[in-house]
């Protein structure tokens, strides 16, 4: 039996242009409605995934910095893992080898960020590994930010802690995504499950690869596992 839903945003609620699906918004609520738990994830800043939480309908709970960061509820505090400063270090030198080739790096609100550091997607995120080749850093290319964070966090591990504070089994985890790193969120919850538009490697790793792309694709999963769900 399912008992909580864990979904990425970006790619899989929204659409190329970054619209939410209105469909997708609805199911959700359907499912809070019936104290079905819908998590959010996503590689945003906390102040966004709050904002966008309390649109959407749910009841708090999210995913933040790609696992950095989560928070259980709307007055949850704050869980932040992984060491930022090592990320400012190698944000450091990453700079400075841009700079020197003449290129500015975009930071994507680094006051509201407070596991990772991400910049726009203007250079390479090969050539910022090959930059960071020997830190322990790694570098996250999301499609839409890439992002350097600490060794051993991710979305799955971020579910791993907000699984044992919510009390749910995490084999009771329905997970939905479409990107690589939603990949290890994929594999740690008991079902995990992809829209069509998703990365080959995340389908390799689904249980149920959609027909339809995107928020469509979503609430297709959601119909697919509808007898799984038992209502807490």
């Amino acid at each position: 039996m399912l008992k909580a839903v864990l979904t990425d945003i970006d790619g899989t609620l929204t659409d190329p242009s970054r619209r939410i699906s209105t469909q997708a918004v609805e199911t959700i609520r359907e499912l809070t409605d019936r104290g079905i738990p819908v998590i959010l994830a996503s590689g945003n800043t906390a102040c966004f995934m709050d904002a966008i939480a309390r649109m959407i309908g749910t009841d708090g709970t999210f995913i933040a910095e790609n696992g950095g960061v989560y928070r259980i509820g709307r007055t949850g505090q704050l869980r932040i893992r992984g060491d930022q400063d090592e990320c400012w270090e190698a944000f450091s030198l990453v700079n400075t080898h841009f700079r020197e080739k003449g290129i500015a790096l975009e930071l994507f609100s680094p006051t509201y960020r407070f596991a990772d550091v991400a910049f726009g997607r203007t250079v390479s995120s090969d050539e910022v590994r090959e930059v960071l080749a020997g830190s322990r850093v790694r570098v996250i290319d999301t499609g839409y930010a890439i992002h350097l964070q600490s060794p051993g966090i991710s979305k799955g591990t971020a579910l791993t802690g907000l699984a044992g504070e919510l009390g749910i089994p995490l084999s009771e985890f329905l997970a939905i995504g479409d990107s690589v790193n939603d990949i290890d969120m994929i594999r740690t919850a008991g079902t995990g499950a992809v829209v069509a538009n998703a990365h080959p490697d995340a389908k390799a790793r689904a249980a149920y690869v959609a027909e339809k792309e995107y928020g469509a694709g979503f609430v297709e999963i959601i119909g697919y596992y509808s007898s799984y769900f038992r209502e807490r």
